[in-house]
C-alpha cells in the first residue's frame, strides 16, 4: 500500500469555495433525516449506494442525476430546512479551512414554497447572514438561471439580483446541461447582471466542449467558468484564459461522477495549473459526489502532485477570483503566506 503525501495540514490552509450549488450542499445525514420527517422516499442511490456514479455524459445519466437532485430538493420544504441547509454548509466549510463561501441558487426552483422569487431569495439571503453569525465563515450568493428554460426567465432573474447587489448577491451565474442552452442565448441576462457590478460566472466546458467555455467569454464576459475543464482541448483557448484571468472552477470528484472523466487521474488539473489558467476548487454538489472541499485539496496534493507552495497558489486563486469583500480577502491571502511560512511539524 503506497504511503500517502504529507505535507501542512490542509484544513488550515485559508481558501474561498466557489462552486457549490444550494441544493447539492446538504449532508447526506441531513437528507435522510429530513426525508424521513417530510415523509419523502428516497431512492437507493441516495441511501444505501450512496455516492452514486451518475455518468452524465449520456442522456439516461443526466436525466438520473436530475433525478435525485429533484428529490433532494423535495425535502427542504420550511423557512427552517433553508437556515439549517446553510448553517451546515457554512459549517462545513469552517471545518474545511474555507473563509469564504459562494453558494449558488436558482430562486425559482423554491419559489412556489416560499411565496415567490423575490420572498425565496430573501429567505435564502437572510439564512446566509444567519449563517454568517453561526460560523464566521463569509457567505455570498450567486443568483443562478437554468439555461434549460426560457432566456426571458434568466433576465426575470437577473433584475432581481440586481436588487440585492451589495446586500448579499454578488454573482450571477447559468447552470444545468450546456447541450440544452447555449451560452449565448442568455447574453441579454448577464448583461443587466454586469451592469449591477456583480461577477459573470456562467458554467462551461463541462459535457461541452471548447466552444462552450469560448461562448461564455465571448458573449457573457465571464469572469469564473463554472468547470471549464474542456478548455484544455485548444491550447489557444487555454492562453486566452490564462492571458485574461478567468478563473476556472474545477470540481474533480464531480468531473468524475458525471462521466466527464472516467478517472481522476484524467482531470486535466495538472496540465491548466501548469498552463497559467486561474484555478479555484470545488465540489459541486457534494451531497451527490461525496467529497468536500479539503479532499479536493487532498486530491490536487495525492493525484496530482501539487506541492504545499502550489496548494498555496490554488487557494490564492480561489480567493482573488471570489466576491468577497476586499478586506476579507486581504485577511485571508495573509492566512495563506502564514499557512505556508508555518513548520508543516508543528501543525498538529
Amino acid at each position: 500500500m503506497e504511503t500517502p503525501i504529507t505535507g501542512r495540514r490542509l484544513d488550515r490552509l485559508p481558501k474561498a469555495h466557489l462552486h457549490l450549488h444550494f441544493t447539492g450542499s446538504m449532508r447526506h445525514s441531513t437528507l435522510v433525516e429530513l426525508a424521513e420527517r417530510r415523509g419523502v422516499h428516497l431512492p437507493q442511490a441516495l441511501v444505501t449506494e450512496w455516492p452514486p456514479r451518475l455518468r452524465a455524459t449520456d442522456e439516461r445519466g443526466w436525466f438520473r442525476f436530475q433525478r435525485l437532485y429533484d428529490i433532494a430538493r423535495s425535502v427542504l420544504r420550511e423557512p427552517e430546512d433553508m437556515y439549517r441547509l446553510l448553517r451546515e454548509a457554512a459549517e462545513d466549510e469552517r471545518a474545511a479551512g474555507s473563509g469564504w463561501l459562494e453558494i449558488q441558487v436558482d430562486p425559482s426552483g423554491y419559489a412556489a414554497l416560499f411565496d415567490g422569487l423575490t420572498a425565496t431569495l430573501e429567505l435564502v439571503l437572510d439564512a446566509a447572514r444567519a449563517a454568517e453569525r453561526d460560523t464566521g465563515v463569509g457567505v455570498g450568493i450567486m443568483v443562478a438561471a437554468n439555461r434549460t428554460r426560457h432566456p426571458l426567465d434568466a433576465r426575470a432573474l437577473a433584475r432581481l439580483a440586481r436588487q440585492y447587489a451589495g446586500r448579499g448577491v454578488v454573482s450571477f451565474g447559468l447552470n444545468n446541461d450546456e447541450r440544452r442552452g447555449r451560452a449565448r442565448e442568455f447574453e441579454a441576462a448577464f448583461r443587466i447582471a454586469r451592469r449591477a457590478g456583480l461577477l459573470s460566472t456562467p458554467h462551461g466546458g463541462e459535457l461541452q466542449g471548447p466552444l462552450s467555455v469560448r461562448e461564455c467569454l465571448d458573449e457573457l464576459e465571464a469572469d469564473r467558468v463554472g468547470h471549464g475543464v474542456r478548455a484544455v482541448e485548444d491550447p489557444y483557448l487555454v492562453e486566452r484564459i490564462a492571458t485574461q484571468g478567468v478563473t476556472l472552477e474545477i470540481c474533480p470528484t464531480s468531473n468524475v461522477g458525471l462521466g466527464v472523466f472516467n478517472e481522476l487521474e484524467h482531470v486535466p488539473l495538472r496540465r491548466l495549473f501548469d498552463a497559467g489558467a486561474p484555478i479555484a476548487l470545488g465540489t459541486d454538489d457534494p451531497l451527490l459526489f461525496g467529497p468536500r472541499l479539503v479532499e479536493q485539496y487532498r486530491i490536487a496534493r495525492e493525484v496530482f502532485g501539487f506541492t504545499d507552495p502550489e496548494l498555496a497558489e490554488l487557494a490564492r486563486m480561489s480567493i482573488r477570483g471570489s466576491g468577497a469583500p476586499d478586506s476579507l480577502k486581504k485577511e485571508m491571502l495573509s492566512g495563506v503566506e502564514a499557512w505556508l511560512a508555518a513548520d508543516p511539524e508543528a501543525q498538529d
